[in-house]
């Protein structure tokens, strides 16, 4: 499963595409080790964080939240992205069940 819950939120495991065409959700990614994740597509490129910042921008618009809430914790410079979104965790939850 690409998310975990918690109790003031969920954990998100990402997969992401940088300098795409089209911002979004593009499915489920397996990784070779069999790990899922979400693959969003953002369209700005892997350098100086900006990647990252329009993931953060993008999440919390599709999940209606503050950007303050998200949280990158892991894969500051990796396609493979771990945040922490605070917020109820089974409304986001529901939010992202759309991706499945």
């Amino acid at each position: 499963m690409f998310l975990e819950k918690q109790s003031n939120g969920i954990k998100l495991f990402v997969r992401l595409s940088p300098k795409s065409k089209r911002e979004g959700i593009e499915g489920i990614y397996t990784d070779p080790d069999g790990f899922e994740r979400l693959k969003i597509a953002v369209s700005a490129p892997p350098v100086d964080g900006k990647a990252n910042d329009a993931l953060i921008k993008w999440l919390a618009k599709y999940l209606h939240v503050a950007k303050s809430s998200i949280t990158l914790t892991a894969g500051t410079t990796d396609r493979t992205k771990t945040l922490v979104i605070q917020g109820d965790p089974a409304e986001l939850i529901k939010k992202l069940e759309i991706s499945k």
